[in-house]
This record gives structure tokens, sequence and C-alpha cells, in this order.
């Protein structure tokens, strides 16, 4: 081949083919859905002043029932705390169990795993559910559905941070004779130590989110407070636990993100 023919080849324009194949294959999966979730751009137009009409009976806000939103706001605070903490201590040894670089048999390893995936495929809200139907309504369903959500997030962030570790400490202190726990706590823990602390903060970000959607279902929290407004009309107290509670996230938010840039 000629360096002509050569240098014309390497300039030649790839198929668009593929592309085009793969944007027409998205185009029909997002028809198909809306067509069967009776998605309707219309009805949706239709309803926009129906949406003012709420945003008119929200405003003001009550703000006398700030007073009666406050308690169940910290409340909803303490359900996140303790459901973060407790899920994440209970993470740490299972992350390292499914840790494929740190437990070598392939059977423990499959197993953690297993129960992760278990745990993660329940979604919060049937956990909120499942544990009001077994301790009563309350805080105590919230938390322990936040502890169980938080084990599963946790633990499988950690466990893949585990496995991006450098491996070159740990294989000096095996070589230098170490055992496995002398392995773990000086050759894996400082590298990942960080980012586990990070992980940690960005689970109780989410979870006060969570938190706050668990009083539906009779979990506790500021939610209950929501729905209660919700289901009597009460557009304006619904606008103050709102309100209330965007502020709250967004100081938690603040507060985290910050402490996550130090730590990492």
């Amino acid at each position: 081949m000629s360096p002509s023919k050569g240098k014309h080849a390497a300039l030649q324009k790839p198929s668009s083919l593929k592309r085009n194949l793969s944007i027409i294959m998205i185009l029909i999966l997002l028809a198909a859905s809306a067509y069967k979730t009776n998605v309707s751009i219309p009805e949706l137009i239709e309803g926009i002043p129906e949406m003012g009409k709420l945003f008119v009976e929200m405003y003001p806000p009550n703000w006398s029932y700030f007073s009666t939103s406050w308690e169940p706001m910290l409340e909803t605070i303490r359900m996140a705390i303790v459901g973060t903490v407790v899920g994440s201590l209970i993470a740490i040894p299972i992350s390292f169990l499914a840790a494929r670089n740190v437990t070598r048999v392939p059977v423990l390893s499959a197993a953690a795993r297993f129960i992760l995936n278990f745990v993660r495929t329940i979604p919060d809200l049937m956990y909120a559910g499942v544990f009001a139907a077994i301790v009563g309504y309350g805080a105590l369903a919230g938390t322990i559905a936040l502890a169980f959500f938080s084990f599963g997030l946790v633990s499988k962030l950690t466990y893949e941070s585990i496995e991006s570790i450098d491996p070159g400490p740990p294989e000096a202190m095996t070589a230098v004779g170490a055992n496995k726990l002398q392995w773990i706590r000086f050759g894996v823990l400082p590298q990942v130590t960080a980012q586990f602390a990070g992980f940690v903060l960005y689970t109780f970000e989410v979870n006060v989110r969570a938190a706050t959607i668990l009083g539906f279902v009779g979990a506790g929290g500021i939610g209950l407070l929501l729905q209660r407004a919700l289901d009597r009309l009460r557009y304006d107290q619904a606008s103050t636990v709102i309100l209330l509670i965007f502020v709250v996230v967004l100081i938690i938010d603040y507060v985290s993100t910050k402490l996550r840039e130090k730590l990492l």
C-alpha cells in the first residue's frame, strides 16, 4: 500500500451506523415506556394551572406552625444520625469479607456480596413499612430502616474502595511476615479510612432526605407531620414544613460537603 493510500484510510470518517442504531433504540424504548405509563404532554400542560392554584394556597406559609414542626425535624435528624452510625459500623466487617483482595476464600466473599445485594434490593420505604408493623409506628421503625439502608450503601462503597487500594503496602507487610490483622490494620485501613468517613457523611445526607419521607408510612419524623398537613388540606402548614426541610437539608449538605472535602 502506498503512503498516500494509507494516509487516506487513516483519515476516513468512521461509520455512524452504530451511533444511529443506538439513538433509534433509545427513542423506541422511550416512546414505548411513555405509551405504557400513559405519559401525556398535553395533560401535563393542562395541569399547570392547577399547580398554580396549589402554590397560591401554600402562600403565605403558616409561620406559627414552625414551633410545631421543629421538634419532628430534630427527631428526623436524630433518626438519620443513629441509623447512619449503626449501619456504618455493621458495614465495616462485611466490607472486608466482600473485598476479594482481602478475603481470599471465594465462598465467603460471594456470600457477603449476596447479603449486600439482597439488602440493597429492598427500598428504605419498604423497610420502614415492615418495621412499623413489627415494632409499631414511630421513630424506632424509621431508625431501623435507615440503619439497613446505610448498611447496604456504605458496605457497597467501602468494599469497592478496598478493592482499589494500592497493593504495594499490603504485599510488603506480607513479605515481612505480618499476620492478617496486622495486614489489614497497617496496609489497608490507612488507605480507606478517609474515604470511609466520606461515605458515612454522604450516607447521612441521603438519610436526612429519606427520613423526611419515611413518615408517610408511619415511621416518625417530620414526614408524618407533612402527611397530616396534606391530608387536612392545610397547604399553608405544609409549605412551612417544606421550607424547614429545605433549609435544614441545605445546611447539612453544605457542612457535610466541606467536611468531605477536608477528608478527601
